[in-house]
């Protein structure tokens, strides 16, 4: 008797981890597995057993079909609802740009008074004068940093598409 020499070792473990591979994959994989059942032991069912398991998928797909009717048309009434808050929001949004508008354009026309005012002001000597201008002046600068914040607002409006 001759003795295992280790190339015929190599060969064997190679051969049982190949058949190992396989193995592992028709067992685990449900195709494969499914393929053996049907063309082994599935053979030994009756025909009536095999009608009661196709009708018993038939009913679960049916269940399954009406559980996707059911979420189609609750997600395509939220999408209804949104789009009409979607709607509601932009034209808000429009009138509240088109007030922002409104509003930077008398601040404008209040600034350019003002300056008129200043005008004024300078022409008239006295302290008081010089109160009045310093008064002016302080209300013309809070104008024009917020006609500039309006402006800016309405600028960040109109880059989101919102005609303004």
């Amino acid at each position: 008797m001759r003795g295992i020499t280790t190339s015929s070792l190599i060969y064997f473990l190679n051969l049982f981890c190949v058949n190992l591979v396989f193995l592992w994959f028709y067992l685990l994989h449900a195709g494969p597995r499914r393929f053996l059942f049907r063309r082994t032991l599935g053979r030994f069912q009756s025909e009536e057993a095999q009608f009661l398991r196709a009708e018993k998928h038939v009913q679960e797909l049916n269940m399954s079909v009406d559980l996707m009717k059911k979420e189609s048309s609750k997600l395509l009434e939220r999408s209804a609802l949104a789009e009409k808050d979607m709607k509601r929001g932009l034209s808000e949004l429009m009138n509240s740009g088109n007030n922002i508008h409104r509003l930077a354009k008398s601040v404008h026309k209040v600034e350019c008074e003002a300056a008129g005012l200043m005008d004024g002001l300078r022409q008239i000597p006295g302290r008081e004068a010089i109160k009045l201008r310093a008064e002016v002046a302080s209300m013309t600068s809070l104008l024009r940093q917020k006609r500039i914040a309006l402006n800016k607002r309405i600028m960040g409006m109109s880059e989101l598409g919102v005609p303004v």
